[in-house]
């Protein structure tokens, strides 16, 4: 099992940067894939980023393509979400997934507030 807590959440104007963190402990770090996904109100959970659990591979949401930055430092236990040219529809509340490689099994954080002001 896995405990995975998010930081780095915030207010920002349109056009700035957050970079969000989730440091993970518990089990091997690198025996899970790591993902970030958000949820604004009254939407449902969705998929941003992921990344594989050597960092040799990421997958965006066409949402986040060539502004956000998903990496992760198996010797910190920790991923991060950079986070560029933020737009309003950006808020929401981000969290911080790992799937387990072997078993599939998925782990949540408790989530963190990213709110973007026009």
């Amino acid at each position: 099992q896995v405990q995975l807590v998010e930081s780095g959440g915030g207010l920002v104007q349109a056009g700035g940067s957050l970079r969000l963190s989730c440091a993970a402990s518990g089990r091997t770090f690198s025996s899970y894939d790591m993902g970030w996904f958000r949820q604004a109100p009254g939407l449902e959970r969705e998929f941003v980023a992921r990344i594989i659990w050597s960092g040799g591979r990421t997958y965006y949401a066409d949402s986040a393509k060539g502004r956000f930055t998903i990496s992760r430092d198996n010797a910190k236990n920790t991923v991060y979400l950079q986070m560029n040219s933020l737009k309003p529809e950006d808020t929401a509340v981000y969290y911080c997934n790992a799937r387990d490689v072997n078993s599939g099994r998925n782990y949540w954080g408790q989530g963190t507030q990213v709110t973007v002001s026009s």
